[in-house]
């Protein structure tokens, strides 16, 4: 896709100091305004001096124009035009399971083990991995569900739950 470059137009506009005005305006796509500078001296140099300043924007108009020009080309032919999309994937495994769901399942599995469980209990009776784990106890004392305490024989890291 060709593009009209705001330097290319400002050198077609510095013609105008050896007599030639409104090139500019023929390379931005203006063909009737391109002939009236070219007859007129560029509107006897005001319009010439005028456009100094409004060289980017017809540049980026006319980009506009070619970039709608090429689109149009591309759905005529019935071809899938191109469209930039910002979208996340995630992967089946990246999907966590909800809270409620696994919150639910840790207090059923306290329940059933007398209110005392380890991670590893919790790990065995969730089936969530170690870090699932460990995020989950955390919510869980966050709540106030449970209480960490340890086991008077072994002195292993016990989690109690007030179910």
């Amino acid at each position: 896709m060709a593009r009209a470059k705001t330097g290319t137009a400002y050198l077609l506009w510095a013609l105008c100091l050896f007599g030639i005005c409104g090139l500019h305006r023929f390379y931005a796509g203006q063909i009737v305004w391109g002939i009236v500078y070219l007859c007129t001296f560029g509107l006897f140099g005001i319009g010439q001096l005028i456009d100094l300043v409004l060289v980017p924007g017809m540049v980026k108009t006319r980009n506009d124009q070619l970039r709608r020009q090429y689109l149009a080309e591309w759905s005529d032919d019935g071809l899938v035009m191109p469209v930039p999309m910002n979208r996340k994937l995630v992967t089946a495994e990246g999907v966590a399971q909800p809270q409620d769901n696994s919150m639910q399942q840790l207090l059923k599995a306290a329940h059933a083990n007398g209110g005392k469980l380890s991670k590893a209990q919790v790990a065995l009776h969730t089936g969530l991995s170690t870090e699932r784990v460990d995020a989950l106890i955390q919510e869980a004392l966050r709540c106030g569900y449970a209480d960490i305490t340890n086991d008077p024989e072994s002195g292993a890291v016990r989690y109690v739950f007030d179910v």
